[in-house]
């Protein structure tokens, strides 16, 4: 029997194949549409006399026994007509491997979730003696609500060629789709279009030394899957200490993420709006269309002639099969008329009734002669003119206007006098130069402008721009005097009392010889120890900076930690007035960004600070932590309880830090 399968064949009686999804290793995945149930689903085929057709249904019926809403469930599985296929579940949405190679790696809490939801699921089918055996990126899915769905259960190991997996397997692969959510790399055995994660001396490396900011308790749990993937089995037990979560098992798994991601309302939502919006249908919607009138033959613009009668002098001739005056043929000759079998029989000529008016000649065809014109009742024919059209009227030429314009009578030009002065009699000559455009045709009358109108409101507005001019003389002048007095520019008193701040400025010394430390409690116990020399060494090109952090992850609880920080050693218990920080970043920050405690004591802190600062700044730029008093202390915390934005994330970067005293 035929084994290969094409777009709309029917497998079983009740499943028509649509589209052909993938091909590989002799088998063909398509989207399938069930007849009797009316719904969509995904099918699986290849050949009967395949070896891994025995194993493909074992693996379908297993892989029934599990049930939840996660998993898409495995719906049918046959052989017939030499072919062996499954019938899967149907499910929409975008797999892990195509949201990260499109949009790159996801923000951890939404990893989190993830592969929170995924382990959670395959607790229940280890639970029913189940594991999925090839827990890879593609086999993920999210559809546009956030949900988790989790494709080929038991099927896609088995249409590989792999053997049944184990439930180890099934959480190493956890800890790759762990990594690929937070890299998008992929770390697994198994192949994937995601990119592979990158190694060094034969080992992968973790997920924060590949994307800077990962947090530590994700890097920690991805470190004990993989050291225990590497691990013999009789060793892999879960060590003892807080630094070691538990990853025995999916349950524990899912219980370390849901604990990292904190309150989970909103969850879904937030991983459904970080889904970009590819792969999905858009409805096209096509401009409607007015419904077609009525035909309406009084609006015909095709001119109709009458059959030619004797009175119109156009005979026809039997023998050439021509109409008089017509080079074209008609009738039967030219494929067209009632010989032909096409149109009525014409009526027989009959004489014109002397009451009607002639029918005028047509003066323009728009088309050939010998095309049948059809009416109500009767077909009558085109014919050419008998008589060529008039010419067109003649071309006039438009009248000549003059270049110049035209001389004055006498041929002469006058000059025009110039405005007689007083004391001289009228027709007096110029001292010299006359008006080119004086024809001397208007009335002569001496070049006298007593009689121009004058502008209106023109004497007004030269008074107010004289007044204004005067007015801010007056006020410059003032100003002046004022400042000179050493007044403010209105005259009033200058304010000489300094601030507190000032004074204290003012009064203090730069107290040099600081040893700086970076204070990290909360995290992995440094930020960035290299750069700590840059913070004293007077060049504000060189810089300090904190680790990077995403949303969420420094500031009040669900964050991350509470705060980073810098410990400033004055070398002994002196008076401390203020502190300088001068910040890279210029932008806006968070209230309480950065907060000023003084130490008790001679012995270096080592954890978050409390109790209440000595002085708390916001913003950006040059920041000074003054104290009202002066305080005594060795030892000072500059504590970061929010960090400014930079490219989408979270980092400080300090320039300069100066300590003043005595």
């Amino acid at each position: 029997m035929a084994t290969s399968t094409r777009s709309g064949d029917v497998l079983a009686g009740r499943y028509r194949l649509i589209d052909l999804l993938s091909e590989s290793g002799g088998g063909r995945f398509w989207r399938a549409h069930d007849g009797i149930l009316e719904r969509f689903v995904a099918l699986h085929v290849i050949s009967q006399d395949d070896a891994r057709a025995h194993e493909l249904v074992e693996a379908a019926r297993t892989s029934a026994r599990v049930l939840d809403p996660r998993i898409l469930r495995v719906l049918d599985a046959e052989e017939e007509d030499g072919r062996c296929f499954v019938v899967n579940e149907w499910g929409t949405g975008i797999s892990l491997d195509i949201l990260v190679t499109h949009d790159g790696p996801l923000a951890p809490r939404n990893a989190a979730w993830l592969v929170a939801d995924v382990a959670d699921a395959l607790a229940r089918a280890h639970a029913a003696g189940v594991t999925h055996g090839r827990l890879n990126p593609e086999n993920v899915l999210i559809d546009r609500y956030g949900a988790v769905r989790i494709i080929g259960m038991c099927v896609d190991a088995a249409l590989h060629g792999l053997s049944p997996g184990d439930v180890q397997g099934d959480l190493e692969d956890l800890g790759g789709l762990l990594h690929c959510a937070l890299t998008a790399t992929w770390p697994g055995p198994s192949g994937s279009i995601v990119p592979a994660a990158p190694r060094e001396n034969d080992t992968t490396l973790s997920p924060r030394q590949v994307v800077a900011g990962v947090p530590q308790p994700l890097d920690m749990l991805w470190r004990e899957l993989d050291q225990r993937a590497g691990a013999p089995a009789p060793s892999r037990r879960r060590r003892r200490g807080s630094d070691h979560p538990d990853v025995s098992s999916a349950a524990s798994i899912a219980a370390e993420l849901v604990a990292f991601v904190g309150d989970p309302t909103g969850m879904p939502e937030q991983l459904a709006r970080a889904v970009p919006p590819i792969n999905e249908l858009r409805p096209v919607w096509l401009p409607a269309l007015a419904d077609p009138l009525p035909h309406d033959a009084s609006r015909d613009d095709i001119p109709v002639v009458p059959p030619a009668s004797p009175g119109t002098g156009a005979a026809a001739d039997p023998e050439a099969g021509t109409e008089a005056g017509s080079e074209e043929p008609v009738g039967p000759e030219a494929g067209i008329g009632p010989e032909a079998g096409i149109g009525p029989e014409p009526e027989p000529p009959t004489d014109p009734d002397p009451d009607e008016p002639p029918i005028p000649l047509v003066t323009e065809l728009p088309t050939e002669a010998g095309m049948p014109v059809f009416g109500e009742e009767d077909v009558t024919w085109l014919r050419t003119r008998s008589t060529p059209p008039p010419p067109p009227p003649p071309f006039e030429e438009p009248p000549e206007r003059p270049l110049f314009a035209p001389d004055p009578p006498g041929g002469v030009r006058r000059p025009r006098l110039p405005p007689v002065p007083s004391g001289e009699a009228p027709g007096a000559p110029a001292p010299g130069g006359f008006w080119p455009w004086d024809t001397g045709t208007g009335p002569d009358d001496g070049g006298s402008t007593d009689n121009l109108e004058k502008v209106p409101g023109r004497s007004w507005l030269r008074l107010a721009m004289a007044v204004a001019l005067a007015v801010l003389l007056l006020v410059a002048i003032a100003i002046a005097f004022n400042l000179g007095r050493g007044r403010t520019a209105l005259g009033g008193d200058p304010e000489e009392t300094p601030t507190t701040e000032e004074t204290s400025l003012a009064r203090a010394a730069v107290i040099d010889d600081l040893t700086l430390d970076d204070l990290d409690p909360l995290g992995d116990g440094e930020e960035d120890p290299g750069s700590l020399p840059n913070l004293v060494d007077g060049d504000a090109r060189t810089t300090w900076s904190t680790q990077t952090y995403y949303d969420n992850q420094l500031g009040p609880p669900p964050g991350l930690k509470t705060g980073v920080g810098l410990v400033i050693d004055v070398g002994e218990v002196r008076s401390v007035d203020s502190v300088t920080v001068r910040m890279v970043d210029e932008g806006s920050m968070d209230p309480n960004q950065v907060s000023l405690y003084a130490v008790p004591g001679t012995t270096a802190p080592t954890g978050a600070p409390t109790g209440a600062p000595v002085a708390t700044r916001t913003g950006g730029g040059i920041l000074t932590l003054a104290a009202t008093d002066p305080v005594q202390a060795r030892y000072l915390v500059l504590w970061w309880t929010a960090l400014p934005e930079v490219d989408g994330d979270f980092r400080a970067e300090v320039a300069e830090v100066v300590v003043r005293g005595e």
